[in-house]
């Protein structure tokens, strides 16, 4: 009696072994459209026939997947905005006020250097507007310098060109 018990287990584990090993997978497309894979047939579907029972997937590569942020370097552009290039500025005290222009935008700890006539005036400063005092006549060059948190220069705008014209001393007139 236990050898009949014993051999009906035995063949009901083979058949449910090979019951398994025999799954039938149906693929339909739903009213959205939306392929479908499952292993319970519904109305419309068709039987997917799988040509072997281990399925190989080849390696790919994955490091796309890694969500880690990139610290890319900012590129800053610094420029003069005023005193326009080719400005003439008439001013008898001799003062001019240079403003400018920092893309993508000034950061606590920059510093903005400014140098005339190939000179560096005073210390870097940390505003945008600078002014020159005692200007003399003529033709002059400014330029300014873009100075991180390090203190290195990591923008410099092009040279702009003004004209300085203050009244003269009449003597003898």
């Amino acid at each position: 009696m236990i050898g009949k018990v014993l051999l009906l287990l035995i063949a009901l584990m083979i058949s449910l072994n090979s019951h398994a090993n025999n799954k039938r997978i149906y693929a339909w497309k739903d009213k959205n459209g939306v392929l479908v894979f499952s292993d319970t047939p519904q109305p419309g579907a068709k039987e997917v026939k799988l040509t072997s029972q281990h399925l190989n997937m080849p390696a790919t590569n994955t490091d796309i997947l890694d969500t880690s942020p990139t610290k890319t370097a900012v590129k800053f552009k610094i420029s003069i905005t005023s005193p326009e290039p080719n400005q003439t500025i008439r001013e008898n005290t001799g003062s001019v006020y240079v403003s400018t222009q920092i893309a993508p935008r000034f950061e606590a700890g920059f510093t903005i250097g400014l140098f005339l006539n190939g000179v560096a005036i005073g210390e870097p400063s940390d505003t945008t507007t600078l002014a020159l005092r005692d200007v003399e006549r003529g033709q002059h060059t400014l330029q300014v310098k873009l100075y991180n948190k390090q203190n290195q220069v990591i923008a410099t705008s092009p040279e702009s060109v003004f004209f300085m014209h203050r009244k003269g001393l009449n003597i003898g007139r």
